[in-house]
């Protein structure tokens, strides 16, 4: 790659699921080739991580202690190159900013399927457009349930469906060679 891929995790105040994601593809992903970022479509200034979600992602090994939360804007979508929501509602309030954002944006879930349906393309942003032109053959549940304020297990399921889907994100995006 010429330059950095960008990816931005988007939930709805960016301070349990979005960070998860962030943190768990900022972990997975090649930090020379990818930059990830989060950010919550009725994002808390400045907030911590939800303290149920940071001790998901300590099972996970990793840290949230300097998280802070941030809102959404047109910065943050225009200059991303894949935009992974939490929900589908997520992924629309993105659009209503920036239509254009429909070739870049999907819910997690979404991508992660759709991502191991092209093994052969081999540059990341490629791959983002193959999944766009082929979104419609996602049948999956694309929405990861919020489990803010919710039971401890509640907390464990969202962030076990929020790995799971960033494993293969991230795996199919660290084999892209470009």
């Amino acid at each position: 790659m010429t330059t950095r891929f960008a990816l931005l995790a988007v939930c709805t105040a960016n301070i349990c699921r979005s960070p998860m994601m962030e943190a768990l593809l900022r972990d997975r992903l090649d930090a020379e080739r990818f930059e990830v970022a989060s950010a919550g479509v009725q994002g808390w200034r400045q907030q911590p991580m939800d303290r149920m979600a940071e001790m998901e992602l300590r099972r996970f090994g990793l840290d949230a202690e300097t998280f802070r939360s941030h809102a959404i804007d047109t910065y943050l979508v225009e200059s991303a190159d894949l935009i992974l929501t939490a929900e589908r509602s997520h992924r629309t309030r993105v659009l209503e900013d920036e239509p254009r954002a429909l070739r870049w944006t999907f819910t997690l879930r979404e991508f992660a399927d759709l991502c191991q349906r092209f093994p052969d393309v081999t540059d990341a942003r490629e791959l983002v457009a193959e999944a766009a032109r082929h979104r419609q053959d996602f049948r999956g549940d694309a929405d990861i349930a919020d489990p803010f304020r919710r039971a401890p297990a509640v907390h464990r399921a969202t962030a076990d469906a929020i790995h799971e889907a960033v494993v293969t994100v991230a795996d199919r995006l660290n084999a892209c060679t470009t």
